[in-house]
């Protein structure tokens, strides 16, 4: 039997009807009430606190999908997980003088989750000061949260003669002092708890004759001292286990007249050595075995008059020198091939009066310089391309009586000016974005008599 026309397009509109309504359904995840998108699902992230600027972590999802953060802020993951999944968010490896911790890292997705939280929080840090004047080294405590300085308990602690230098091994486990009225040097096992020190055994060393500064490569397993009345500077072995020291074959080696402070670039193959005396920085290549030291070709390289400091930036690529007569600061960029140092485009740049030290911070962006002669702090923005130095806003900052030594701690975030007539040390918080210097609340903080050089240890 034949079906009417009006019946059979009848059908044909209803079949048309469901076969849209499905397909609507379809674009709309079907009769789901989940809001999930399909195929898209859920992100897992949170907020990441108090990791120092400059610094990174790198966090774990489910043991994998690695995500690198720089500083703090919010933070998620790129896979994303279906509903259901689990999350478990974990640290690969703590930062560099931090301990972060998570909470509220575990869980079942349901939704985009935002509340997974990573705190983190400096580690122990002390600041050790050689004063001078009393034979001794003070240590202090540097609270984590203000920056302010309290004594630990024993401080402070007997040194040699006239101790004028002071600084740490990478390890911050042994701490070496220059004593300059001495002629040795003094090494202490620092307590990683209390901050205490402990000569080690033999200590101290004989040096040469008026040790003005000692430097620690930066693998630990060498020690430079530069002997003023000399004009040499002395190499010894570190034993690893003991702390003992061991002039190596042919040390002392000549420099220029009196020198006065020493650095090592970071992959600890070149020593850089001011001349006070001789306007001159002298170059060397370091003997990765033997340690011995031998003059790069064109050395020594004119600076400025008294040259009383060296530093190398954390890239190894430019070298920065106070010169105390000139009132400036000379940077000189360094051929990493040959040693050779060539002084950059508008170099020297001027510092306060006679600018008897200076830093650079970790991340290289900002270098420091301590004016003795001006009571103050010049603060630079550095430019890692050009080596050109521009003062910040606010810069020269005050310090204390006669600043003779600037350092700055392992996480960019606080300044030390130690003050020589004031007796005292001056502590300011950095600035992470404009570079200016702020006294934390109680500074200055009282030291030994004739305070002269001071270095931060995170043990």
């Amino acid at each position: 039997m034949r079906t009417p026309g009006w019946i059979s397009r009848r059908k044909s509109l209803g079949l048309l009807a469901v076969l849209a309504l499905t397909l609507g359904l379809a674009a709309c995840g079907g009769a789901s009430s989940s809001s999930q998108p399909a195929g898209a699902g859920y992100s897992v992230g949170g907020t990441i606190t108090g990791l120092a600027a400059g610094t990174s972590v790198t966090l774990l999802n489910n043991g994998g999908d690695a995500l690198t953060v720089n500083g703090s802020g919010p933070f998620a993951f790129a896979t994303r997980l279906a509903g259901g999944a689990s999350y478990a968010v974990t640290l690969r490896a703590q930062p560099a003088h931090q301990t972060c911790t998570v909470s509220h890292g575990t869980g079942t997705v349901s939704a985009d989750v935002t509340t997974v939280a990573v705190d983190c929080i400096a580690d122990a840090s002390f600041v050790l000061v050689a004063n001078q004047g009393g034979n001794n080294v003070s240590v202090y405590r540097v609270d984590s949260t203000t920056g302010a300085l309290t004594p630990v308990a024993g401080s402070p602690f007997t040194a040699g003669l006239g101790p004028t230098s002071v600084a740490a091994n990478p390890a911050g486990t042994l701490a070496f002092v220059a004593n300059m009225a001495g002629n040795d040097v003094s090494v202490f096992r620092i307590d990683a708890a209390t901050g205490a020190l402990t000569q080690v055994a033999g200590s101290p060393f004989a040096a040469g004759a008026s040790p003005d500064s000692v430097t620690i490569n930066p693998t630990g397993t060498l020690a430079f001292v530069a002997n003023a009345n000399t004009n040499n500077v002395s190499v010894f072995r570190i034993d690893a286990t003991t702390g003992a020291l061991t002039q190596v074959a042919g040390s002392p080696f000549t420099t220029g007249t009196a020198p006065a402070s020493v650095a090592l670039d970071p992959t600890g193959t070149l020593a850089f050595v001011a001349d006070e005396a001789g306007n001159g920085l002298s170059v060397f290549r370091v003997d990765a075995t033997s340690g011995a030291l031998t003059q790069v070709a064109g050395s020594p390289f004119a600076t400025g008059t008294t040259p009383s400091s060296v530093v190398v930036n954390p890239a190894g690529t430019l070298a920065l020198v106070a010169n105390g007569s000139d009132n400036d600061v000379s940077v000189f960029s360094i051929d990493a091939a040959t040693g050779m140092l060539t002084q950059v485009a508008g170099s020297p740049f001027l510092a306060g009066a006679t600018p008897s030290s200076v830093a650079v911070n970790p991340a290289g962006t900002l270098a420091f310089a301590a004016n003795a002669g001006g009571n103050s702090v010049s603060v630079f923005r550095l430019d890692g391309l050009t080596g050109g130095l521009t003062q910040v806003a606010g810069s020269p900052f005050l310090a204390g009586a006669s600043p003779r030594c600037v350092s700055v701690n392992p996480l960019g975030t606080l300044a030390f000016a130690v003050d020589k007539s004031g007796n005292d040390v001056s502590v300011y918080d950095i600035d992470a974005a404009t570079g200016a210097l702020t006294p934390v609340a109680g500074s200055p903080f009282a030291t030994g008599t004739s305070p002269l050089c001071a270095t931060v240890v995170q043990p």
